[in-house]
């Protein structure tokens, strides 16, 4: 298990860093997508801290929310940045349309800094 823990962070470290790079370059779409994944990939090990494992990203964020945000173990506002950041990874990588803003893509990549 310790070794899928560190696969899982070095993955959330690489994503983080992709993201600022596609941030820098104006690729925000993409940034978004990153930023998704870097806090998906925490709340994945989190939970892997606690013997659980999910096999959708919708079961990881629920149940990161169950264990971690409603008991209080973290706060509750990064649960709340872990689903918004998943609305803008779903605007960027699905919409044809306007895409993800900088200041959305910039906003999105400061909520994993601290989680």
């Amino acid at each position: 298990m310790k070794e899928r823990f560190q696969s899982i962070l070095s993955k959330a470290t690489d994503s983080l860093e992709a993201a600022k790079l596609l941030a820098e370059q104006g690729y925000y779409d993409f940034s978004a997508s990153r930023a998704y994944y870097v806090m998906f990939y925490a709340a994945e090990a989190l939970l892997l801290a606690r013997g659980l494992s999910f096999s959708s990203h919708a079961a990881t964020i629920a149940n990161y929310g169950k264990e971690y945000s409603k008991t209080g173990d973290m706060d509750r506002k990064f649960h709340k940045y872990l689903i918004a950041v998943q609305d803008l990874r779903s605007q960027g990588d699905y919409s044809y349309g306007p895409g993800v803003s900088a200041s959305h893509a910039k906003e999105a990549l400061s909520w994993p800094q601290n989680f």
